[in-house]
C-alpha cells in the first residue's frame, strides 16, 4: 500500500525545488496534492505532469486568504485537507544590517512568518472540525546558528521555530499535529534567486550548488529537494502519528559542528607549527649572547 493512500495535502512554494520534490514524492505514494505557488507557468506544468489527482493555484502566501483558497479547492476536489505544508520562501535580503532594504526586509517577514501564520490557521480553518491533520512547516538551519543565511530570514525562521511550537501546543488539542523540518545545505534554486536570476536562470544554477555544497556537512554531498520531501512525508504519514511541535533537522549533520575532516588538517597544521616553534627557540636559547654579557 502507498505510504500517503488517501492523502489530501496542500503544498506551498510547489512549483520547484523542496515544493516540487515533495508534490511529486506525495502523488507517487497515493496522496491528492493541490500546489500553491506564484511561478504559474512551471507550476501548471508540472500539476499537468502529476495527473487527475493534483491541482495548482496562484497564491502568494503572504496575502490573507490566498492558503484558504487552496484548502478549500483541496476540499472542493478531494474531500477534504488532511496535510498542509507550508514550504514556500525567498532568499531574503544579504549584507550588512546597516544596508538592508527595509522593503526587502519586510517581504521577507510577509512571505515566511506572515505566509506560515496564514498557512497554520488557513489549516486549522479545516482541520478543527474533522479533528485531524499535519500541518508541516519549512524553518532552516539558519534558525539554530548565525552564519547560514541573511539577517532577516534567519530571523525569520527562528520565529517559525516557535510559532510551530505555540501551534502544536494549541491545536494538539484537536488532534492537529504541527512540526518543522529544518533543511540544511540543500541545492535549489533559492541561491540563484539571491543573486538576482530569475527563476528560470536560478533553476539552471541547481547542478552549480550541487558541487558547491558537496563538502559543507559530514556527509559529502549536497543535500536534495528528495531528502526534505522524504521527511514531509514520514510527517503526513500515520507513521508519525504522535510526533508534535518538533523540529527536525535534515541537514547531513551540517550543524554537528566543524568537519572533522577540516580539523584534522587543522591540527596536523599546528602540530607542525608547534614543533617548528619549540624548534626556534631551542635554537634562539642555544645561541650564545654578546660578550660579557
Amino acid at each position: 500500500m502507498a505510504r500517503l493512500e488517501g492523502i489530501r495535502a496542500v503544498i506551498t512554494g510547489a512549483a520547484s525545488g523542496i515544493g516540487e520534490a515533495t508534490a511529486r514524492l506525495f502523488v507517487a505514494e497515493g496522496a491528492s496534492v493541490v500546489m500553491a505557488d506564484l511561478e504559474d507557468e512551471r507550476g501548471r506544468r508540472v500539476a499537468a505532469e502529476l495527473g487527475r489527482r493534483c491541482r495548482y493555484v496562484h497564491a502568494d502566501v503572504a496575502v490573507e486568504g490566498a492558503v484558504d483558497a487552496a484548502a478549500d479547492l483541496a476540499v472542493a476536489d478531494f474531500g477534504g485537507l488532511d496535510c498542509v505544508f507550508n514550504n514556500a520562501g525567498i532568499p531574503g535580503s544579504v549584507g550588512p544590517i546597516g544596508e538592508i532594504d527595509i522593503a526587502s526586509f519586510d517581504r521577507t517577514v510577509a512571505v515566511h512568518l506572515r505566509g506560515v501564520f496564514l498557512g497554520i490557521r488557513a489549516a486549522a480553518r479545516v482541520m478543527r472540525p474533522q479533528g485531524h491533520g499535519s500541518i508541516i512547516n519549512t524553518s532552516s538551519v539558519a534558525a539554530l546558528a548565525a552564519g547560514y543565511a541573511g539577517h532577516d530570514y534567519s530571523a525569520c525562521k527562528a520565529a517559525i521555530l516557535q510559532l510551530t511550537r505555540t501551534a502544536a501546543n494549541e491545536l494538539g488539542e484537536d488532534g492537529i499535529r504541527v512540526n518543522a523540518i529544518l533543511p540544511g545545505a540543500v541545492s535549489t534554486a533559492i541561491y540563484g534567486r539571491a543573486a538576482g536570476l530569475d527563476a528560470e536562470a536560478a533553476q539552471r544554477t541547481v547542478g552549480f550548488m550541487t558541487t558547491a555544497l558537496s563538502n559543507a556537512a559530514p556527509i559529502r554531498r549536497a543535500g536534495t529537494p528528495a531528502d526534505i520531501a522524504e521527511a514531509a512525508l514520514w510527517l503526513a504519514s500515520a507513521g508519525s502519528a504522535y510526533v508534535n511541535g518538533q523540529a527536525i533537522v535534515v541537514d547531513g549533520g551540517l550543524t554537528t559542528g566543524p568537519l572533522l575532516r577540516n580539523r584534522q588538517v587543522s591540527r596536523q597544521g599546528l602540530r607542525e607549527m608547534l614543533i617548528q616553534a619549540a624548534r626556534q627557540d631551542g635554537e634562539d636559547s642555544a645561541t650564545p649572547g654578546p660578550a660579557g654579557t
